[in-house]
């Protein structure tokens, strides 16, 4: 049954609603009952479709949504009616390894299908006569990901572990690729292509994950015109879109990160983790972008605002701290040095701009958030915390008091999530004097240190009443001795005397690095809980007509459902039995396909209200995604052991019994909430 009893709240009956799905007429319909909060509190197991015997690597829904495909590691595809739980067609694809990817194409009937696999080739199947009528060979390592686009109903695009993007014209008479972008030309032959997507809204926008932990965002256009442009010089004979010895211009590309990503590569090798794009997708409206992070967390990045990341990296200029476009480049007051609000400003006047009454139900929110703070439960203050900021985005005590319950957690990117929120509360509020000493300390604890000392001056100087704190000394120690090692450490290299100079991250980083970074944006929302270190196919997808919520698989099993504009995780359920890798949302209801390492497609929809029992939930959430956490930082054999159902107490930072190692005598200005 696929609603069941729930649809009986609007009178709606399971066949009505199939016909509506295969019926356009009824999209206002589908709009208005696609994906609400009711329903993802209620969406359970409805089936299990049995037909691989392989890993289940990628799904995909037709545009109407009446039909699934899925590859399998057993070299087949397979075509499902996902409403009668039956196989339509089953085919062998005639590929030699594991499908990593499969789509329609687009106005074709739903008849052509097109597959990429480990054996380097993609193909074209016509799925009436169940026959592959094309075969590209032109990759040479693993084909990961397939992209269509409606506008462009003949061509398509393959990303393979060559570093290659090739586009595909099934009209032309060769039935060759041709190579639209070579990742190699601008980093180097280790480059490897691992997903890609067009965006749905504007079909000229071409999106590249690749391993590292920058993504790609290309208008087609710009390179088709540059690469004809670079033809008129050539001969004939060499007027192809692959000219290596002539990089993609600059304006053809855009590069998005995570701000704190790149500095950390060297810890992340250490630790065996990787920092690879596994999955890009972008919104159903097409203004932003998803990216599914190998190693690290799930980030949502705003193509309309755009923002450069608070890396403090950048020699410092005079800049506004409003974040605002000026002289037609991107800024933030953050991006090119400690900018805070001037001090000119009239405090009286910046506090009324943010005032910090709050409405007596965002009152009862924060005093919610606070007491969980005391009980040192931190991801639920930050969801709270998160919540109110939703309702009162311009509250600087809010954002204040959600840094200060990042830096108690330590998850990876806590702390660069806290200094956001701290150069966010200063300005509002430049008096925010928590705010000021906490951004001092999240720079000491992103090895930002020279940055951090002289952020920690200037809140001595703001507040010198605060400046012979317990606080404000002990951060000045830390500050000083790690400088004082990092000089020690240096001088003994030179063999010289020691000598005391500042330092920061830049220094360690590499300059081509630097190079994208400066041309580089940051993300607007990060989702944490899941696991994403075992495998490099792991999606996360928007679920909803308006994509209002997140959906991600993990390493454990599980699969995540975050409100995106909140960040808060809200349903987690049990979808294989190791790891849960796809996840495919039904285009026009709450309707969800999702496949990991079982050789089973599940399919997940609102249960009735009748059933009271839910097998798959996973009721204790925060439990869940502490225990994903370690697993990101575990040992090889800690994930060996937690993937046998061990479970190991202790997180990175925080004791077993869930008190906090940092040093909590922080005298006046201590690291709790207001």
């Amino acid at each position: 049954m696929f609603c069941g009893e729930v649809m009986t709240t609007v009178n709606i009956t399971r066949d009505l609603l199939q016909r509506q799905i295969r019926d356009k007429r009824a999209s206002g319909f589908q709009r208005s009952y696609h994906v609400t909060d009711p329903f993802i509190k209620r969406l359970g197991l409805e089936a299990e479709l049995q037909g691989h015997t392989g890993c289940v690597n990628c799904l995909e829904w037709n545009e109407r949504g009446d039909l699934l495909a899925s590859g399998s590691d057993d070299q087949h595809a397979i075509i499902w009616d996902p409403f009668r739980h039956t196989k339509l067609t089953t085919m062998h694809t005639g590929h030699a390894a594991n499908i990593f990817s499969v789509k329609f194409l687009p106005h074709s009937g739903d008849r052509i299908l097109i597959t990429g696999a480990a054996d380097t080739k993609v193909h074209v199947h016509d799925l009436t006569v169940k026959e592959t009528i094309h075969m590209f060979s032109d990759h040479t390592n693993r084909v990961k990901r397939i992209a269509t686009a409606p506008m462009w109903p003949n061509t398509f695009w393959s990303a393979a572990e060559d570093g290659i993007i090739r586009q595909y014209d099934l009209r032309e008479s060769s039935k060759r690729s041709e190579v639209l972008i070579d990742l190699t030309e601008f980093c180097g032959q280790l480059v490897e292509a691992k997903c890609l997507a067009v965006n749905p809204r504007d079909n000229n926008y071409l999106a590249v994950g690749a391993n590292g932990p920058f993504v790609r965002l290309y208008d087609i256009r710009m390179i088709n015109n540059y690469r004809k442009s670079v033809g008129q010089s050539t001969s004939a004979a060499v007027h192809t879109f692959c000219d290596r010895q002539k990089p993609i211009p600059d304006e053809a590309g855009q590069y998005y990160v995570a701000g704190h990503l790149p500095v950390k590569l060297p810890d992340y090798n250490n630790r065996l983790r990787v920092l690879v794009a596994t999955y890009v997708t972008f919104s159903p409206d097409g203004t932003e972008l998803l990216v599914n992070m190998g190693g690290e967390q799930v980030y949502l990045f705003d193509l309309t605002f755009k923002q450069r990341p608070y890396t403090f990296l950048l020699p410092k200029k005079c800049q506004s701290s409003t974040g605002d476009v000026q002289n037609g480049k991107t800024t933030n007051g953050a991006s090119n040095g400690i900018v805070l609000p001037s001090s000119h400003i009239r405090i009286e006047s910046k506090m009324r701009l943010s005032s910090t009454e709050l409405p007596a139900h965002l009152e009862k929110i924060k005093q919610q958030a606070n007491d969980a703070f005391a009980r040192q439960q931190w991801t639920q203050a930050i969801q709270l915390y998160s919540l109110g900021i939703h309702r009162a985005s311009c509250n600087a005590m809010l954002y204040g008091n959600r840094a200060a319950a990042y830096m108690k957690r330590k998850w990876d990117g806590d702390h660069y999530d806290a200094l956001r929120d701290c150069l966010k509360a200063l300005t509002l509020n430049p008096a925010h004097l928590k705010a000021h000493f906490r951004l001092a300390r999240c720079l000491f604890e992103l090895k930002y240190v020279s940055e951090a000392l002289e952020c920690l001056d200037d809140f001595k100087g703001k507040f010198p009443e605060q400046a012979q704190s317990s606080a404000c000394d002990c951060l000045d120690k830390d500050i000083k001795a790690a400088l004082f090692t990092k000089a020690e450490t240096e001088d003994k290299k030179a063999n010289s005397s020691i000598r005391f100079h500042s330092f920061n991250r830049k220094e360690s980083i590499p300059e081509d690095e630097l190079v994208l970074r400066e041309r580089s944006f940051d993300y607007k929302h990060r989702y944490c809980g899941h696991c994403n270190t075992t495998t490099d196919i792991k999606e996360a997808n928007f679920f909803g007509s308006k994509g209002q919520y997140i959906v991600s698989g993990s390493d454990d099993g599980s699969f995540f459902i975050w409100e995106k504009e909140t960040t808060n995780l809200v349903r987690i359920l049990q979808g294989d039995e190791s790891i849960v890798n796809c996840l495919q949302p039904h285009p026009n209801s709450c309707f969800l396909a999702t496949s990991g390492i079982d050789p089973v497609v599940r399919l997940w929809s609102p249960r009735p209200e009748t059933e009271t029992e839910n097998g798959r939930v996973v009721e204790d959430m925060d439990s869940a995604a502490q225990a994903n956490q370690r697993r990101m930082n575990a040992d090889p054999l800690e994930v060996m052991l937690l993937n046998m159902g061990y479970r190991i107490t202790g997180l990175r930072g925080v004791g077993p019994d869930g008190s906090d190692d940092e040093d909590s005598s922080e005298g006046q200005v201590q690291c709790r909430p207001s």
